[in-house]
């Protein structure tokens, strides 16, 4: 079975400040350069079938120690971007708080609705997502893997519409932290087409029985 790590950037000055990036174009800081190296000393023992990368510094900088380990060229893709929010970009988590409180925790809890007035919606997110792990995907192998290096916000949104949630339910799951990663397992018919098998990660998954192959605990 094919499998998907979606994986997170390191840590950034922005992120240390709870400051909104968006598609702000900022760099890892010296913690995320470590996160990085950590993070790929395991998912290299994956082992990768194939990058795929946002475009923007942060994640390109998580990517390259993977590069190096693995000798496999990422492949960048906008699709990966984190959701574009306007006005809410560069701003302080306290700043938004107090001059956009409300819009902020609808947007929080709304898919349909704008991140910044200008920005996107998490549905949009998710559809470009989608998308771009589509893409990635055209060329892996019946038990490949594919690292996915992207954002919290688009990752969260991009786990969910694999998993088949509906949007409502997207909030449930939690925010990625700085370079962690989620990994999602092909599913056979019928059900969803992806399983999550680890969200929010720093470590790598442990063999277990997979339902209706193994008996379950409890036989």
């Amino acid at each position: 079975m094919r499998r998907i790590a979606i994986w997170r950037h390191g840590r950034t000055s922005w992120n240390a400040e709870q400051r909104f990036q968006g598609q702000t174009d900022i760099e890892l800081d010296e913690i995320g350069v470590a996160q990085a190296r950590r993070a790929a000393a395991m998912l290299a023992s994956l082992p990768p079938s194939a990058i795929i990368c946002s475009d923007l510094m942060r994640t390109q900088q998580t990517a390259e120690p993977l590069v190096e380990l693995t000798g496999i060229e990422p492949t960048l893709d906008e699709g990966l971007r984190e959701t574009f929010a306007g006005e809410w970009e560069g701003k302080t988590r306290p700043v938004l708080l107090q001059e956009y409180g409300e819009e902020l925790h609808r947007w929080s809890a709304d898919p349909h609705m704008r991140a910044g007035v200008v920005g996107e919606t998490r549905l949009e997110v998710a559809d470009r997502m989608v998308d771009a792990v589509d893409r990635g995907l055209a060329g892996i192998g019946d038990d490949g893997v594919l690292v996915v290096v992207t954002h919290g916000g688009a990752a969260r949104a991009g786990i969910g519409r694999l998993l088949g949630l509906p949007p409502e339910h997207w909030a449930a799951l939690g925010v990625l932290t700085n370079c962690s990663w989620s990994v999602l397992l092909e599913n056979s018919p019928p059900g969803p087409a992806w399983r999550l098998q680890e969200y929010n990660a720093g470590s790598l998954p442990e063999p277990v029985p997979v339902d209706g192959v193994w008996p379950a605990d409890d036989e």
